[in-house]
């Protein structure tokens, strides 16, 4: 009767030790509203003694059964131990993040007369040192990181779908540079383990939430999601990365991300205003954050709005997608602008002066004078409420 008990303990613990090391970090139904993320670290850094301990409590039980049981008691046995082969190859084989999502096998970025990607496509652009370049979100979305230089800087151009998140870091960690890789994922949004110290960062902001460096941030470089033609437009000497011909099938699973219209419930949008799945247009400055309804970004085009003491300026372009963020004083003057759709600029009600889409002032008293740039980001509001939880809500006057 002990041996029984024994052996039904260890191979209990053993499946709900498997499962739950994967469950926490993976988007299972319940699984990521909950603040499970050192539960799910402890299982996954001591998961190989847990196995050693637990299969040394079987041991003795599952062999007597298996030598001197009746039949009965051998398939008792037999079937959990079949059991425990499965679960265990679900989920270290298959469930697993870096054994569904890989970096490209395949990096080429070339220049706009070799590029092939629809110039409708959205893309996480990056400026440094002079060099633009430009990475389609239907393309990451599937990598969830990408390794790269840009202007002679290591970089990581990451994005979550779930949280639909884009953003750029530095993978150097005390100067020296590291491997990421997927490691799963934390109320919704990816997590990147580095090779050195196996902390978990998250991508959303590149912050550190367990394992030695805890609390510390990544360096995060300025970045832009906007259509490709826009792209091109502000930098036609920008390289374009190019879909890599070995996911040409995971690339097409996420066919509609752009728009919204994608299949899976975890990545389609819902159009109606403020819902879990709902676009926003997110700032942060300094220590506030604020958030900007997609629907009120398409009705209005131009939002001059304040945060804290910092006048903004969002401004949407006309193909519907690529948004832009600045803050809105110039020389000491506070600027409220406008959108003149027969021009395609915006302008200043000031000096009637007239912006291009670069923020830089193309026409009238303030030519050649530019707009300071804001970070800004197009989340889902379940992502930016989550990892804002004091963010405020702009409240549309038309």
């Amino acid at each position: 009767m002990r041996k029984g008990l024994l052996f039904t303990f260890g191979i209990i613990l053993l499946i709900v030790a498997e499962i739950l090391r994967v469950y926490f970090i993976m988007p299972f139904p319940g699984s990521q509203h909950n603040n499970t993320i050192n539960v799910a670290y402890f299982l996954n850094n001591n998961i190989f003694w847990i196995r050693i301990v637990l299969l040394l409590l079987m041991a003795y039980p599952f062999f007597y059964f298996l030598r001197r049981g009746k039949i009965w008691q051998k398939i008792i046995v037999l079937i959990p131990v079949l059991f425990y082969a499965f679960i265990f190859y679900m989920f270290n084989f298959q469930f697993l993040a870096d054994k569904m999502f890989y970096q490209p096998t395949n990096k080429h970025l070339v220049n706009t007369t070799s590029n092939k990607v629809d110039t409708n496509q959205l893309v996480i652009g990056i400026v440094l040192n002079g060099q633009a370049k430009a990475y389609p979100v239907e393309i990451i979305g599937y990598h969830h990181q990408v390794q790269d230089t840009v202007g002679g800087e290591p970089v990581i151009v990451t994005y979550c779908t779930v949280c639909r998140t884009g953003a750029v870091f530095s993978p150097l960690i005390n100067n020296t540079f590291q491997h990421f890789r997927l490691v799963g994922m934390d109320h919704f949004n990816a997590m990147f383990e580095d090779e050195n110290t196996k902390s978990w960062w998250r991508q959303v902001n590149g912050e550190a939430i367990t394992g030695p460096l805890k609390g510390s941030f990544l360096k995060e470089f300025p970045s832009s999601q906007m259509r490709l033609s826009a792209w091109i437009r502000n930098y036609p000497q920008t390289l374009i990365l190019q879909p890599d011909s070995i996911y040409q099938k995971e690339y097409d699973d996420l066919k509609g991300y752009d728009s919204g219209t994608v299949k899976s419930s975890l990545e389609k949008r819902d159009s109606n205003s403020w819902k879990f799945k709902s676009w926003v247009v997110g700032i942060t400055t300094r220590k506030f954050a604020k958030a900007y309804d997609w629907n009120d970004v398409v009705k209005e085009k131009i939002i001059n709005d304040t945060i804290a003491d910092i006048p903004v300026l969002i401004a949407l372009e006309k193909d519907g997608y690529s948004f832009h963020a600045w803050k809105r004083n110039v020389n000491g003057q506070t600027l409220q602008f406008v959108f003149n759709d027969s021009l395609n600029v915006i302008q200043d009600i000031n000096t009637h002066s007239s912006w291009n889409w670069m923020g830089i002032c193309t026409d009238g008293a303030l030519k050649n004078s530019e707009l300071t740039p804001v970070q800004s980001y197009q989340e889902f509001w379940h992502s930016w409420s989550t990892f804002h939880p004091n963010t405020t809500k702009y409240n549309s006057t038309k």
